[in-house]
């Protein structure tokens, strides 16, 4: 009579298996191969199979271990014992590891290893590993395997074989690999095939042979609701919403996709009254319809009617959140963004992503919310969220924007990976805050063991050395990036230059800059110029320089202020008095002065000359006690030396 040995836990049964049995049992594997079943009576013999090996049951503890892993560790400590067992080479064991190590991205190439200990490999297993390629964004690895692994060995294709093959074609957007893959599908008779022939519109579409797709959908016996929506997909994909259109206007049947895909063609081509038209009479909106369109207006940069969708959705998800967080951002109204960051937190309907936090991140370096970042920051630390090199670039250029240059640092050093956009945050970090020397030290770190520096690098480069009044290292930079790194100066290159020169008096230098650049300057260049002519008291080129900008900006007050400041500093009183006729007479008015004040978590801003009468002598009567209390505690002499 045969029993099964069937112990209740797998696990425990090879825990209790020692290394020195399993070594010696592999050593008498030709002799004494492991018994997968037992009888009563330990004469008889196992049940074999053709080859003369024992029969490996799906029931075999080893199976049903391999089958209940929980991790790579796990799966490690079953597939050490599968080797020294030396049932490793068994095609079911085989099969079953490698669909287990396809499931980590770190062991796809064990699990290539293993396919090829396999005497008699299946298009299963091949589709297993292209599979999972493919999931992991390697379609080349897919398309190699294929290939080398699966037509290399003659391994015979089956129906899900080419969905695959097809799939990796489009990853890689090669027509001419998808027109290959489709004549495959013609020889190896699958051309008939409903899912095959719906991934083939799918790649024709991806890589813009749209037209193929066509073709292919004409000449499909049966069409299903994929089948239509790929074809309507690839026709906006491909910017042919009008034709899409026509498409949607026959199809039998609709989904929520056939819907959403038509109005974010209209979203892709800017016409956001077809997409609202239709947005109306979509008959069962999901969360995705809502999102379409608040990322449409999002593009266009409404922000009221994108604000006004946001509110009025029954449901929203992470994406709803961080497309207008994204968009307060884009309109530089950071408050409103850290306001909204904070009402998320309270509805507690998802969780910030690193999508949420580069954005909360920005917000805060720009409005100067060290608190909100540092807060990001602790929120980072305590989900123990692995920041990418995005969220970390982000979160040391809030922290460098807000003054706290150490913490930067701290934050740099302990990115194991940095971009171009890493290293000029960290150069613009020490720039804007006068330290040029540690700016020009990054720099030459980047240099030597980081990417190749950019255009926007020597931005960063230039303005530390504009903040730190080095003017010879400017040069010699501004020469070094045209003659080393052969990149042409730009608008913002000239710019930084300018200001250098204007910062450190050469106000004539700067003018003969300006009259050689190649591209013709702008207001800010000029604008430049004017502010060191105010600062050196140049009313000679300053005049010019302030006629150039009035006639670039004619409604801009501010060169008639710098030049009213300028004709004053010098004593020109009759050309002040001349100045300001002319504003009056243009009907230009002053913008009024404001200031931002934190306090703790909360902000203010306050303008000049804004407030009530009653908020003013409200004002005017706390300083004034201020004032009474400081006389009193310290006397009339603090007061004068104050």
């Amino acid at each position: 009579m045969l029993v099964r040995l069937e112990p209740s836990n797998p696990t425990t049964w090879l825990s209790s298996l020692s290394l020195e049995k399993l070594v010696k049992s592999r050593k008498n594997l030709s002799r004494n191969p492991p018994r997968l079943w037992t009888t009563q009576n330990d004469d008889e013999p196992d049940e074999l199979d053709d080859r003369g090996l024992p029969i490996f049951k799906l029931s075999h503890p080893l199976i049903r271990a391999l089958d209940s892993c929980h991790g790579l560790r796990h799966f490690n400590q079953v597939n050490a014992q599968l080797i020294i067992s030396g049932l490793f080479h068994n095609s079911l064991a085989a099969s079953r590891a490698i669909k287990m190590l396809c499931s980590f991205p770190e062991t796809l190439s064990h699990a290539v290893y293993v396919f090829g200990k396999i005497n008699e490999p299946d298009a299963f297993l091949c589709n297993v590993i292209m599979r999972s390629y493919v999931n992991l964004n390697d379609p080349h690895g897919a398309l190699s395997f294929y290939y080398e692994k699966m037509v290399g060995e003659s391994v015979v294709h089956n129906h899900f074989t080419f969905p695959i093959l097809v799939k990796a074609c489009a990853g890689i957007v090669s027509v001419r690999e998808g027109g290959k893959a489709h004549s495959k599908v013609v020889r190896f008779g699958f051309g008939s095939d409903l899912f095959v022939r719906n991934s083939l519109i799918h790649m024709y579409s991806v890589c813009g042979s749209v037209g193929d797709a066509r073709k292919v959908f004409d000449e499909m016996p049966e069409l299903d609701l994929v089948s239509w929506n790929s074809m309507i997909h690839g026709y906006v994909k491909n910017g042919e919403v009008d034709v899409a259109r026509k498409l949607f206007e026959v199809m039998p049947k609709r989904d929520a996709f056939s819907w959403n895909t038509l109005v974010m063609g209209y979203v892709e081509k800017g016409n956001m009254e077809a997409a609202k038209l239709l947005f109306d009479i979509i008959p069962d909106k999901d969360v995705v319809s809502w999102n379409c369109m608040i990322d449409g207006y999002a593009r266009t940069g409404n922000v009221s009617a994108a604000c006004e969708f946001f509110n009025g959705m029954p449901l929203r998800n992470i994406v709803s959140w961080n497309t207008m967080l994204a968009l307060y951002v884009r309109s530089k109204d950071y408050s409103e963004c850290l306001r909204l960051f904070d009402k998320m937190l309270e509805a507690g309907e998802t969780k910030p992503n690193e999508a949420t936090l580069v954005s909360v991140l920005t917000a805060s370096a720009n409005f100067g919310r060290l608190d909100a970042g540092k807060w990001v920051h602790s929120y980072i630390e305590s989900k123990m969220i692995k920041p990418d090199v995005l969220l970390s670039t982000a979160l040391l250029s809030m922290y460098a924007k807000c003054g706290d240059m150490d913490m930067a640092r701290s934050v740099f050093d302990e990115m194991t990976e940095r971009s171009v956009v890493s290293w000029n945050s960290m150069i613009m970090g020490y720039g804007m805050h006068g330290n040029g020397e540690k700016a020009l030290e990054i720099f030459l770190k980047m240099e030597k063991r980081g990417p190749v520096p950019n255009d926007a690098t020597f931005v960063c480069v230039l303005s530390a050395c504009t903040h730190s009044g080095m003017v010879l290292e400017g040069w010699w930079y501004f020469d070094l990036m045209q003659r080393v790194y052969k990149i042409e100066p730009k608008i913002e290159h000239y710019g930084c230059m300018v200001d250098l020169l204007a910062r450190a008096g050469l106000v004539k230098g700067s003018e003969e800059l300006i009259k050689k650049m190649p591209v013709e300057a702008g207001p800010p260049l000029w604008g430049s110029l004017l502010s060191a002519c105010r600062n050196y008291t140049n009313s000679e080129i300053g005049e010019i320089v302030a006629k150039r900008l009035i006639e670039l900006e004619p409604r801009d007050i501010g060169p008639y202020i710098m030049l009213s400041n300028i004709y004053a500093s010098e004593g020109k009183w009759d050309d002040v008095e001349r100045v300001r006729k002319m504003i009056k007479e243009n009907g230009l008015q002053k913008e009024e002065g404001r200031s931002t004040v934190h306090l703790g978590e909360f902000g203010s801003e306050f303008y000049f000359d804004n407030g009530s009468t009653h908020r003013r002598r409200m004002m005017y009567s706390m300083l004034g006690e201020i004032g009474t209390k400081m006389k009193y505690s310290y006397g009339d002499s603090y007061l004068e030396e104050s």
